[in-house]
């Protein structure tokens, strides 16, 4: 019977152990503030804090966020899919510490952003996949909008701790 009665306690301890964590470290994360859209959510990491900074100075802080590029528009699930997904890879790099000084966009991220420059920008963007210059309909051989823009709106980010305007995370 005393047996019945340590495995309860420590059970019950072991529990309330784990939630205090879980607790603790939602709270330390921030967690709750993933599910908005405000672009501050992106400098919950350090190592972002060079890409708001120059987003702060660009011409793109008036009319899009950082959702509004990075995610999808197409729907409400494939926004919250790519949210989550994103933000797991997000946390295993940070937790790890293994993105290095160059932040790599991956293949799916790429195509997402692009189709959100091509949806933003559809009146100026028709008149060059008309003309077909650059506009193949085929995405191993076509440019992408930053090809030529390099500098929008991140400015000339060429690394984490070299980059043009970052003058730190300003309160607009």
């Amino acid at each position: 019977m005393k047996k019945i009665k340590t495995m309860t306690v420590v059970a019950f301890c072991s529990v309330l152990v784990a939630s205090g964590m879980f607790v603790f470290v939602a709270k330390q994360s921030k967690v709750a503030s993933y599910l908005s859209s405000d672009p501050k959510v992106c400098i919950n990491c350090h190592t972002m804090n060079t890409h708001y900074a120059t987003w702060q100075h660009s011409s793109h802080r008036e009319f899009a966020t950082c959702t509004d590029c990075h995610l999808p528009s197409d729907s409400f699930v494939s926004k919250w899919l790519a949210k989550a997904r994103d933000g797991f890879n997000h946390s295993v790099a940070m937790t790890l510490g293994d993105y290095g000084n160059n932040l790599m966009i991956t293949d799916n991220a790429s195509q997402r952003i692009q189709a959100n420059c091509v949806r933003c920008h559809e009146q100026m963007v028709s008149q060059i996949m008309a003309s077909n210059a650059l506009y193949t309909a085929n995405p191993e051989k076509d440019r992408n909008c930053w090809d030529c823009h390099r500098s929008v709106p991140h400015g000339t980010l060429s690394a984490l701790t070299s980059v043009e305007f970052n003058l730190g995370v300003k309160e607009f």
